[in-house]
């Protein structure tokens, strides 16, 4: 009897973390740190690098991009938006998995713990990371709860722009730096732009599901051509931007091996251009690998000017 209930508490356990694992949506993690990469990139070539820093926004932006995954599964559940016809990655809350009470949960533990980090980050940067953090936290939540839930209003894209484009990168090289300069203000674009096509994607597969639920995303406004064209703007402008800030100066043409990245870039567009519905969640990871591998070479660049 013993050895069953040890047996059963086993798969229970193993249940539990299963359950957590798909709550949290580790394949969208990379896409979370490829602005903090791009950011130390930047302040490594200046001479600021901070390991400390770095890797404290780092997993300060990775447990609010988790945050933010739990939000959106059980606010979208209690909008009804999520249902059973959904053509995305699995929702916990709508599953039955896990109880709205027990993701409400999690989310306040995951938030909490990336306030904790962020006041190591605003005693190194001032009250300025004190005020990003919170803006960060509360966007994370009203994207799809609260009284005006910016993802049902078509403001999602943004949003994802300003905080894992400008915030990110600018605010990690802040951190270590002091300032922000001119050459940092233009790399925010290139992770800005990638992330938000991710954003345009998960959009783009839940259309038809989003509008049935009144959810009135960017994708449901332009369309699927518009929103098609809309996600090779991004990707296009986040590959194309290296060329003027090169030109002018401000980086080195060597940082054009971020260019290296491309191939996966190309499966992606391939995907979002020929692709409906369930195949989409390709494009989906395949977009987020491509913003942090975009990232990586970028640095690449930079050692090797």
């Amino acid at each position: 009897m013993i050895l069953a209930m040890e047996k059963n508490l086993g798969t229970q356990t193993e249940f539990d973390r299963n359950a957590w694992m798909l709550a949290i949506r580790p394949r969208t993690l990379p896409a979370a740190a490829a602005g903090v990469v791009m950011g130390a990139a930047m302040a490594w070539r200046d001479g600021f690098f901070r390991l400390d820093a770095v890797l404290v926004c780092l997993f300060t932006a990775l447990l609010l991009q988790i945050g933010s995954n739990l939000a959106n599964d059980v606010f979208d559940f209690e909008r009804g938006t999520d249902t059973a016809e959904r053509l995305g990655p699995t929702r916990v809350t709508q599953a039955g998995i896990l109880t709205p009470k027990q993701v409400k949960a999690g989310m306040a533990v995951v938030f909490g713990l990336s306030a904790l980090l962020g006041l190591y980050l605003a005693w190194l940067g001032g009250w300025v990371i004190i005020i990003i953090g919170i803006a960060a936290i509360i966007s994370a939540i009203a994207y799809t709860g609260g009284p005006f839930p910016i993802g049902y209003h078509g403001l999602g894209d943004i949003f994802v722009f300003i905080f894992f484009g400008l915030a990110s990168v600018a605010g990690t090289y802040y951190i270590q730096a002091g300032t922000v300069t001119p050459a940092v203000w233009w790399m925010t674009i290139p992770p800005g732009l990638i992330i938000t096509a991710i954003l345009v994607v998960n959009n783009l597969r839940d259309m038809e599901n989003d509008r049935k639920g009144g959810k009135h995303t960017m994708a449901v406004r332009l369309g699927e051509k518009g929103t098609k064209i809309q996600y090779i703007i991004c990707m296009v402008i986040a590959y194309l931007v290296l060329i003027p800030v090169a030109w002018i100066g401000l980086i080195s043409w060597s940082t054009l091996l971020a260019w290296l990245s491309l191939p996966i870039a190309y499966q992606a567009t391939r995907v979002v251009l020929t692709q409906k519905g369930r195949p989409l969640n390709i494009a989906l990871a395949k977009t987020g690998q491509t913003a942090l591998v975009f990232s990586l070479l970028f640095w690449v660049g930079l050692l090797l000017s």
